[in-house]
């Protein structure tokens, strides 16, 4: 009974704390996002965020309408299946948002007052490390597992097939491919016991766009734009950890019709709380608002999220049905 209590808490550790999520394209990435764990383990997360400012949540371009007010509900369903590749820890997720925005924007000389509501463009994700210990394919391998200094490379794939009206700036799609080029970096500071874990973590990724030929009848194009996400994350007990956020966005500038608007160059501070409510289900609350945004054409955005994973791995529902047995 004490080796499959034990075996349950591993399994069910790693479930905890795994990548076990595609990424929250949309806004900042939550902390301890791309911790490794099992391969072969699985998940389904529901995330929810309510933001407002003078950008569309729903574009990761984070492209800036001076004077606009901007509100938006936004949730996000996806599932992702962690694996080993060439003896690396892989993982890859596909993820849907949905939901409503609304709000009072002047865009192509003209001022809209509108709301759309339905799904957005769905997102592919694809993660693999390639510095650090090798992939977890079983408890002694788990039991093992540190993760020192690792380095993933990650990138990330919109499909525009979300809703989009052409007629109106505020759409929950975006009528052009996007994605992003990134490389998730973990750096353990002190144990890796289970109440005690540190980390500081750090995302630089390069968010790359297409063009949008029927913006409101013109064309709109924009630069790549760097973010820099950034986490200082602390266990509290075995289950209860937290994390100081931090996040930069530089470039990003856009243009209509070959008018060129400003680059952004902004930062953004949060605070997020996680927690393990049994074997599958792990719960993140956070909150982030930008900074540096006192002028007209800066940035300004803040939301509140929570996250909710339900995680499964067979060697975890096999350890149940054998403590049943017992």
């Amino acid at each position: 009974m004490k080796s499959v209590a034990w075996l349950r808490l591993v399994v069910a550790t790693t479930l905890a704390l795994a990548a076990l999520c595609p990424p929250q394209a949309l806004a900042q990435v939550p902390a301890r996002f791309y911790w490794k764990g099992l391969s072969d383990a699985n998940a389904v997360p529901l995330i929810f965020n309510s933001l407002s400012g003078n950008t569309n949540p729903f574009d990761p371009a984070h492209t800036v309408t001076p004077g606009a007010k901007i509100d938006a509900t936004l949730a996000l369903a996806g599932y992702a299946h962690t694996f080993s590749l060439f003896d690396r820890a892989a993982m890859a997720a596909v993820l849907l948002p949905m939901g409503r925005v609304s709000g009072e924007v002047t865009a192509a000389g003209r001022t809209f007052s509108q709301s759309a509501n339905g799904f957005g463009d769905p997102m592919l994700e694809f993660n693999i490390n390639v510095i650090g210990p090798p992939a977890q394919k079983n408890i002694p391998d788990a039991l093992r597992y540190e993760p020192g200094f690792s380095v993933d490379l990650l990138a990330d794939l919109a499909v525009p097939i979300g809703e989009y009206d052409s007629s109106q700036p505020l759409n929950l799609g975006q009528n052009r491919w996007y994605g992003r080029l990134g490389a998730p970096i973990i750096w353990q500071l002190g144990s890796w016991v289970p109440g005690r874990r540190t980390t500081l973590e750090f995302l630089p990724a390069v968010w790359l766009f297409g063009t949008n030929d029927d913006y409101v009848g013109q064309t709109l194009k924009t630069d790549p734009m760097f973010q820099l996400d950034a986490h200082l994350t602390r266990d509290f007990t075995e289950h209860f950890w937290g994390s100081l956020d931090a996040a930069w966005y530089n470039g990003g500038q856009a243009s209509i019709n070959g008018v060129a608007g400003k680059k952004l160059d902004n930062l953004g501070f949060g605070l997020t709380l996680g927690y393990t409510i049994n074997d599958n289900l792990n719960l993140t609350v956070g909150y982030k608002s930008t900074v540096n945004d006192s002028a007209p054409d800066a940035l300004r955005m803040d939301g509140f999220m929570v996250t909710l994973v339900f995680g499964w791995h067979p060697l975890l529902e096999g350890a149940r049905r054998l403590k049943g047995e017992n």
